[in-house]
Order: structure tokens, then C-alpha cells, then sequence
């Protein structure tokens, strides 16, 4: 089974700022900011929604498909994907436009402050979910506004399942245009200050969400997640990290396992728990694509933070 990935390519700089920012940014001053942080550590990535979910995807052994908008500067990330074994069949160049290019500085908060230059992702709607064959189930991550409302609608017309992931692309849309897409949306998924921006501009409760798909899962950090289905919430525990080196796509990574879930029709406890360690592997490393694992390690570690058997790797 495939899934097909709509989103964004970019590439990351990601800087750590060895300091808090609230130490730095005074909130009665916002009005006149003037603020600058040195950051003696610079990574730069390959990165972007649709790449990260992808490479996750991959490292499980599914077989993703990402469907994006890049720019005259993405032969070593196309390189990248090649030697990842990573389709790019639904991937099209915009002449004279840049790959997305995230700047992104990290606090020893984990809290982070990001400049984005889309680029070729205002492009995203020149690509269509109909020229994609043999696809099982898709997702709407963070792209372009007219791509994300194009791919949405493309998916529900045919009738195949996806979910709607609106990530950092939540300031482009309104309460109508947010409740357009959990209706059309199979699975909602949201970081906790995400989901307070969802209902917030929707009027709608965590249960409102839920009663309107199948799942509604919003990731909590370190405190774990949660997934709200019509019967129940589902408490889905943080698996241990060894280190915390880097939180950049660990949210990507999560949704690689939700997507690798889904794809094998786990239930949700399984489902949530293989999301949830993928993303605090890729904790563990500097830079969204910098992590690797067999899917017999990952098994392994799965029973030792979980106390059960992954037996879908045994398949």
C-alpha cells in the first residue's frame, strides 16, 4: 500500500541558541524588538513537511510517494532522495524559484523561532492528487494555500482517505476554511499549540473534532499525545529519549508513524506508540533527515520502552 505525501521540500538551517529566549525578549518591549542570538551551532538539512514524512515513512519500509513544488536548486536533495530509494515521479520543478529554505533557531527550551521562504511551494496547486496512481491513503501537510485546499478537495472527490495536518500553514486559513477541511479530512492531526489555534478559530472541542473524524491526535512534547476518537481519548505515553539533541521534524516523524498505522490498520495504541518513538529517535539527532534505524532495532526498542512485541515487523 501507498500513501501519497502533499506538502513542502525545503532546506533547513537550523541554529541553537545556547540561552532562553524569554531571557532575551521582554514582553512589555515586543512593539520596538530589536533582538539578535548568537548561535555557535549551525546545521544545514534536508527538510521540509513532505521530505521528512517521507524519509520516516521509508526508514519503516513503507513505500511513500511525496507529491511537491521545487526549485532550480534541488538536484542534492533529489540526489538525497535517490540514494534513500525515495520515488520522485510526483515531483515538479518551478523554474526561477528556490526550494522552500527554513531558517530555524532552537532555545535550550526547545522552543523554536523559524524565518520561511516558500519559494517554489506557492506552486504547490500546479500538481494534482489525480495524477497519482495506486495511492491507499494521503496527507495534507503544510505547502502551499492554494495547494493545500486543491489537494484536500482532490482527495475527498475520490474518495481516498488522508489526513489533514495543517502544522505551521494554520495562520493561512480561517475558522470556514479549517472546518471545510475536517470535514473533508478522514484523520486531524495538530501539536498542542496548533490544536489551541484550531479550536480556537473553528468554535469546535477536541470531542466536536473527533465526532467528525476518525481520529483527531494531537501531540503534547515530551508529555506524549493524544488521540480522541468517537468512543474515547486515547493516551499515547512519550517514549524515553537518550539525548535531546534537536526537535526539528520530530512532528514529521510522528506523522510517519501515524501514516505507517494506517497503512497496516493498526489499532491506535500500537499506532500511536511506533509515532511517538520514531519522533524521539529522531530527537536524538541534529537536523530532520539525520537519523537512521533497521526496522529490527526499532522493534527492539519499541518492546523496551513499551513492554510489547511490534509484531507487524514480523510480517
Amino acid at each position: 500500500m501507498t500513501a501519497l505525501i502533499c506538502g513542502s521540500f525545503a532546506y533547513d538551517t537550523v541554529m541553537v541558541f545556547y540561552d532562553h529566549f524569554k531571557n532575551h525578549i521582554l514582553p512589555d518591549k515586543t512593539h520596538m524588538l530589536n533582538v539578535s542570538f548568537l548561535v555557535p551551532d549551525m546545521h544545514k538539512s534536508f527538510g521540509g513537511c513532505a521530505g521528512n514524512i517521507a524519509y520516516n515513512l521509508k526508514l519503516l519500509g513503507a513505500e511513500p510517494k511525496p507529491m511537491a513544488t521545487v526549485g532550480d536548486d534541488f538536484q542534492p536533495y533529489a540526489n538525497w532522495l535517490d540514494k534513500c530509494g525515495i520515488s520522485r515521479n510526483y515531483i515538479t520543478e518551478v523554474s526561477g524559484s528556490f526550494t522552500g529554505q527554513a531558517f530555524i533557531t532552537t532555545d535550550l527550551d526547545d522552543n523554536q523561532i523559524t524565518a520561511f521562504h516558500p519559494g517554489a511551494m506557492s506552486y504547490a496547486h500546479q500538481n494534482s492528487v489525480k495524477d497519482a496512481a495506486g495511492i491507499s491513503l494521503g496527507i495534507v501537510s503544510p505547502d502551499g494555500r492554494d495547494g493545500m485546499i486543491q489537494h484536500a478537495q482532490e482527495f475527498y472527490e475520490a474518495e481516498i482517505p488522508f489526513i489533514f495536518d495543517p502544522g505551521q500553514g494554520m495562520p493561512m486559513f480561517d475558522g470556514e476554511d479549517l472546518k471545510r477541511f475536517i470535514e473533508q479530512a478522514t484523520w486531524v492531526t495538530v501539536n498542542d499549540y496548533e490544536a489551541e489555534l484550531l479550536q480556537e478559530r473553528t468554535g469546535m472541542s477536541p470531542h466536536e473534532i473527533a465526532e467528525q473524524v476518525e481520529a483527531y491526535i494531537v501531540t503534547l512534547g515530551g508529555e506524549g499525545s493524544h488521540i480522541y476518537t468517537k468512543e474515547h481519548r486515547i493516551e499515547i505515553p512519550c517514549a524515553k529519549a537518550r539525548e535531546l539533541s534537536d526537535p526539528t521534524g520530530c512532528g514529521d516523524a510522528y506523522r510517519a508513524g501515524l501514516i505507517f498505522g494506517l497503512l497496516h490498520d493498526l489499532d491506535w495504541h500500537i499506532t500511536g506508540r511506533i509515532a511517538s518513538l520514531i519522533g524521539t529517535i529522531k530527537i536524538e539527532s541534529h537536523g530532520p533527515q539525520n537519523h537512521n534505524f533497521s526496522r529490527e532495532a526499532f522493534a527492539q526498542r519499541y518492546k523496551q520502552e513499551f513492554g510489547e512485541e511490534l509484531l507487524i515487523f514480523n510480517d
